[in-house]
């Protein structure tokens, strides 16, 4: 039998339906098999991310017209992934066996092996563990989108500067010669100053939006405010950036995003909704600003891919704090 015909199989985290952490199980499935674009990637990490947990749970009940409307159509979650080149499909050329890559994958990344469009895979950053690697692709190359147009002496606010997206924000910012500002809880303070954030606000004690200070650039990533609240606190020609999560169950973000391009039409601020997507240029550039040392992934947790429903399941139950990882252990 062709060995590219023969079933071979994979330990994977699985879910059936939609739900919280007891929809995941952890079990064997089919390995696949690369497309003629792909790369077929031997997973060495992934991470947790909040379009994850969108997937998981179906909600907001938006994310199902992608997902699936009644259940998941990728029955293995996970997007951010590290790890080696397995085999690559016959339309690859710039990519091999064994190098060391990191990729978003559309999903299937809380597995053994995960393939992935070539075009959506590059070399992982020379200094980075595989684990740091696998924070990457969707956090930080968010963040990039976030501190797009941040010029050296603006004023910058991460509201929500202790997550994942978050941190890598204020590191972004910082980089490009910002005077950056983080809010977070008041446990997250050393933190979020330890990324590099030259001032941290603890949303608990003092509201930003009625300091008085004012900020050339708001990047909002919890959406725990109104609109009227942030333009309160940008210059007369600031921008707020918005990719928080939102609290809708069908919409989510959805209609504070519409709200605030309506807004956007009758003031001279800039409120623009953050849509990230990948690319392989965005990855080359996390990888440049990495090798750099201008990026630092804040890891706080490590779970074996078995406990990844454990892991998912921390997270829904407190607010996230830089990264959660899920490492998959080498085939012996």
């Amino acid at each position: 039998m062709d060995a590219r015909t023969e079933t071979r199989t994979m330990q994977a985290i699985t879910q059936r339906a939609y739900g919280t952490s007891e929809v995941l199980t952890f079990g064997t499935v089919p390995r696949p098999v690369p497309k003629a674009d792909e790369v077929l990637i031997r997973v060495r990490a992934s991470s947790l991310n909040f379009a994850d947990k969108a997937m998981i749970t179906g909600r907001p009940s938006l994310v199902r017209a992608v997902s699936g409307l009644r259940r998941p159509k990728h029955p293995v979650p996970g997007k951010d992934v590290a790890g080696v080149v397995e085999e690559v499909g016959a339309n690859v050329t710039d990519l091999r066996p064994g190098d060391e890559v990191f990729a978003e994958a559309v999903a299937g990344a809380w597995a053994q092996y995960v393939s992935v469009p070539a075009k959506l895979v590059a070399p992982k950053p020379a200094n980075l563990t595989f684990e740091q690697a696998a924070t990457l692709p969707l956090a930080a190359g968010t963040a990039l989108d976030c501190v797009a147009g941040v010029r050296s002496g603006q004023k910058v606010l991460v509201n929500g500067a202790s997550g994942g997206v978050g941190t890598f924000a204020v590191q972004l910012a910082t980089a490009l010669g910002a005077e950056v500002t983080g809010v977070c809880s008041g446990r997250n303070v050393e933190l979020v100053r330890g990324v590099g954030a030259d001032h941290v606000i603890d949303y608990e004690r003092t509201d930003f939006t009625s300091s008085g200070a004012r900020y050339d650039l708001i990047i909002d990533l919890v959406s725990n405010r109104n609109l009227t609240a942030y333009r309160r606190a940008l210059t007369p020609h600031g921008t707020l950036h918005l990719s928080g999560s939102g609290s809708g169950r069908v919409i989510g973000p959805m209609a504070r995003l519409v709200q605030a391009l309506v807004v956007n039409l009758f003031v001279g601020q800039h409120l623009k909704p953050v849509f990230a997507t990948a690319s392989r240029a965005k990855l080359d550039r996390l990888r440049e600003l990495a090798e750099a040392g201008s990026l630092t992934p804040a890891i706080e947790r490590t779970y074996p891919l078995s406990d990844a429903p454990e892991a998912l399941r921390r997270q829904m139950a407190e607010h996230a704090r830089g990264k959660t990882v899920i490492t998959v252990a080498e085939e012996r």
